[in-house]
C-alpha cells in the first residue's frame, strides 16, 4: 500500500475478484480498500494461497494493466528502504514516475530490429592499463566494478558511452547517473554517437510528466537498453542489467532531498550487487566512500600512470607558498595575487580564455562595517545582509527585508565594506584590470555550456564551469578560504573537487596550460591538486575518518526533531550493544539533533532498529514527528 506510515511498512494479502484476474498483473497499480478507506497500493505478487488466518478483502481496482513496477526494483526498493530505515512506500514514490493516463494510451510498437552493436574500440581508454579490461569484460558478460580517476582533459562522457556501448554489445542493458542536466545532456550525445538511434532514453525530473513518464515506459517496455539521467534514474527499469554507473558521486546533488534519503551511488551500487552487473564510479576527484570500495576489495582502481598524468596535467601552482611570499609578500592575503594576475595576463596575450572559479554568487553576498568590521546583520530577523550590485541598497538574504538606512549596532558606522565578493562583483573587478577583454559569467541565473577559444575571461561558481574550445589557457582559483573553512565534514574532499573539475579544463602544460590556486601550499587538499593525485588525498580523508569515527568508516544516522520526540524515539529503538549516542546538539529553530554511530558490520542492526522505533510511534499516533537520516552528508 501507498501508506509512509513506519509501522504499515509491509506486504498485505488481498482477493483478486475474478473480473479483475487479467488485469492484475504483479507490477501494476491498484487500489484497496484499508481501514475504511480506499487507498493507493502496488500489486507485487500472485499466489496461490495467503499465510493470513483472518478475513481477506478483495482488490478493489486495477488503476492501470501496465506492469510499470519491475521485481527487480521493488527487490531493490526494499534493500533501499531497509538500509536507509525507510518505508518502502516512500521509495517507490522515487522509482516509480507518477502515472500519466495519456502516454499509457499512446499506440506502442515493438521497437524495429537492429544490428547487434559491435564491441567498441577501446580508443581512450587506453590511456588508463586497465582500461581495455575492463571494457572487455564488460563485452564479455562478466561484472566488473571500477572506480575510475579521469585525466585533465578527459572527455569523461565519451568514456562512459565507451562502457556503456561494450555493455550493449555483450547483449545487457546499463544505467548511467549524472548530477545535473547539463552533464546530462553532454552524456546523451556521446551515448547517442557510440549506440545510435533508439537504443537509449534519458530519465530526468525536468523533463515534465509526460516526457518522464514516456522514458521510462520505453525502458520498462524493454525498447530500450540503456538509460541515462540525473538521479531521477536510478531506479530505471532496465532489462538484463550488466552496468551501473555514476559520474562525480561526490556532488551533493546526487542526494535525494526526499525521505528516506538515498544517494545515487548507493542505491546504483546496491543494485549492481543485487543484480550481479558491474560498476563504474568516476571523477577527476575521489570520495571517501569511493575508496572504501578500493580498500575492501569489491571494486578494482582504474587510473593512469604517473608519466601520462604529467603529461596531460596543466601547470599548477599555488600563490601562497614561500617562494610566491618571497617575490609578493601580500601572495597570502591578496584576492587577486601577482602570480595569479600574470598568469591570467599570459593567457591573454596569447588570444586563450582564462577561467575564473570564484567560490560565491551574487555581488557581495555578505558586507560588514567599514568602521569596526562587525559582521551587518539584519534588524528584523538577525540575517546577513548582502549588496545586489554597486549602486544596490542592503537586504537581507533571509527574509528579503531592504536594510535602507542601517546603522551598525556596535559603533553606529552606516558605512559597508565587502565581507565576500561574489562572481559578479569578480567579474566587475577583472573587467576593470583588463580593459577590452570580454568578460562572461556563468552561474545561478545563467550556466553556460561552453565558450570560444579566444581572448575573454569567464566567471564562474563551481559546476558552472564551461567547456572552452581548446581548453582554458589559465585557471584561477579564487577564495580558496571559502572551501576549505567551511563546517563540514567534507570540506577538504569538497573544495579538491571543485578544483580539480575546473582545472582538468585547462589546457596541458605543454599547450601553455596554468592553473593558480590562492591557497597555502603546504594543505593537504593543494598538495593533492598539485600532483593531481585524488587517490592519495582520498586514502588520507579515509584513514582520518576511520581512526576519529566518522563515515563512510563508520555507519551513522541523524535523528532531528523536538527534543522530547527525538528522546521518546532512542528511548523505543533497540539499539545495538555497540551504538555510541552522541549529542544534543541544535539543529533549527526549537529541534534538536542526535548522532547515533555503529560499526560497518551493525548497519542493517541500527536502521532495523530506528525503523521499528519510528513504526512503534506511527502505531501509537506520535504527534510531533523525527527525521532519520543515515550517512547524512552533512553531519553539523
Amino acid at each position: 500500500m501507498d501508506v509512509p506510515l513506519a509501522h504499515l511498512d509491509r506486504p498485505f494479502d488481498y482477493l483478486v475478484p475474478a473480473e479483475l484476474d487479467e488485469l492484475a498483473a504483479p507490477g501494476t497499480r491498484v487500489k484497496v480498500r484499508f481501514a475504511g478507506q480506499l487507498v493507493d497500493g502496488w500489486l507485487l505478487e500472485r499466489t496461490d494461497g495467503s499465510g493470513h488466518t483472518g478475513r481477506l478483502a478483495y482488490l478493489e481496482k486495477v488503476v492501470s494493466p501496465e506492469p510499470v513496477l519491475s521485481s527487480e526494483v521493488a527487490g531493490l526498493a526494499r534493500a533501499v528502504a531497509d538500509r536507509y530505515a525507510g518505508s518502502l512506500a516512500d521509495v517507490l514514490r522515487l522509482a516509480v514516475p507518477p502515472r500519466h493516463a495519456r502516454v499509457e494510451k499512446e499506440p506502442h510498437e515493438p521497437p524495429p530490429l537492429v544490428d547487434p552493436l559491435p564491441a567498441p574500440e577501446p580508443a581512450g581508454w587506453r590511456d588508463y592499463p586497465a582500461g581495455p579490461a575492463y571494457l572487455r569484460a564488460l563485452t564479455d558478460g562478466r561484472a566488473p566494478r571500477a572506480v575510475w580517476s579521469a585525466l585533465p582533459g578527459e572527455d569523461w562522457a565519451v568514456r562512459y558511452a565507451d562502457a556503456v556501448a561494450a555493455t550493449v554489445a555483450g547483449g545487457r542493458g546499463a544505467v548511467v547517473v549524472v548530477a545535473d542536466n547539463r552533464d546530462l545532456d553532454r552524456l546523451d550525445a556521446a551515448v547517442g554517437a557510440a549506440l545510435g538511434p533508439g537504443r537509449h532514453v534519458s530519465l530526468s525530473a525536468a523533463l515534465g510528466p509526460a516526457r518522464r513518464y514516456r522514458a521510462f515506459l520505453a525502458a520498462r517496455r524493454g525498447d530500450v537498453p540503456v538509460v541515462i539521467g540525473t538521479r531521477a534514474a536510478m531506479f530505471a527499469p532496465v532489462a538484463r542489467l550488466g552496468l551501473v554507473a555514476v559520474w562525480d558521486d561526490g556532488d551533493d546533488l546526487h542526494a535525494e532531498p526526499r525521505a528516506p534519503y538515498p544517494h545515487a551511488r548507493e542505491v546504483l551500487l546496491t543494485r549492481a550487487q543485487l543484480a550481479e552487473a558491474g560498476a563504474l564510479v568516476g571523477g577527476y576527484a575521489r570520495t571517501a566512500e569511493a575508496q572504501l570500495l578500493l580498500e575492501t576489495g569489491w571494486a578494482r582502481e582504474v587510473v593512469a600512470d604517473r608519466g601520462t598524468v604529467r603529461s596531460r596535467t596543466p601547470a599548477i601552482a599555488p600563490a601562497g607558498d614561500d617562494p610566491q611570499l618571497a617575490r609578493d609578500p601580500g601572495a597570502a592575503t591578496a584576492r587577486l595575487p601577482s602570480l595569479a594576475w600574470t598568469a591570467a595576463r599570459d593567457a591573454l596575450r596569447a588570444d586563450l580564455p582564462v577561467l575564473v572559479q570564484v567560490p560565491r554568487r551574487g555581488y557581495l553576498p555578505s558586507v560588514s562595517c567599514a568602521d569596526c568590521r562587525t559582521p551587518a546583520r539584519c534588524p528584523h530577523c538577525a540575517g546577513p545582509l548582502a549588496l545586489p550590485s554597486a549602486t544596490g541598497t542592503p537586504a537581507c538574504r533571509w527574509c528579503g527585508r531592504v536594510a535602507a538606512a542601517y546603522a551598525c549596532p556596535e559603533c553606529g558606522g552606516r558605512r559597508l565594506r565587502a565581507a565576500v565578493t561574489g562572481a559578479r562583483r569578480t567579474a566587475e573587478e577583472l573587467g576593470r584590470a583588463f580593459p577590452g577583454v570580454p568578460v562572461r559569467t556563468s552561474g545561478r541565473e545563467e550556466v553556460l555550456t561552453a565558450v570560444s577559444g579566444g581572448a575573454g575571461l569567464v566567471i564562474a561558481t563551481p559546476g558552472a564551469e564551461p567547456v572552452a574550445e581548446g581548453g582554458y589557457g589559465a585557471v584561477l582559483l579564487l577564495d580558496s578560504w571559502a572551501l576549505l573553512t567551511r563546517a563540514d565534514l567534507r570540506a577538504g574532499e569538497e573544495a579538491l573537487r571543485r578544483w580539480l573539475a575546473a582545472a582538468a579544463l585547462a589546457r596541458p602544460a605543454g599547450a601553455g596550460g596554468r592553473v593558480v590556486v590562492v591557497a597555502d601550499g603546504a594543505l593537504a587538499p593543494v598538495q593533492a591538486l598539485l600532483r593531481w593525485d585524488a587517490g592519495w588525498f582520498a586514502a588520507r580523508e579515509l584513514a582520518e575518518r576511520r581512526e576519529l569515527g566518522f563515515p563512510p568508516a563508520v555507519r551513522m544516522a541523524s535523528v532531528t526533531g523536538l527534543p522530547a520526540a527525538v528522546a521518546d524515539l532512542l528511548a523505543e529503538a533497540r539499539l545495538p550493544a555497540e551504538a555510541e549516542v552522541l549529542g544534543p546538539v541544535p539543529a533549527d529553530g526549537e529541534r534538536e539533533r542526535m548522532l547515533v554511530r555503529v560499526p560497518r558490520a551493525r548497519a542493517g542492526a541500527l536502521a532495523d532498529a530506528l525503523h521499528t522505533a519510528a513504526g512503534a510511534r506511527s502505531a501509537r499516533k506520535a504527534a510531533d514527528p523525527v527525521r532519520l537520516q543515515v550517512d547524512p552528508l552533512s553531519l553539523f
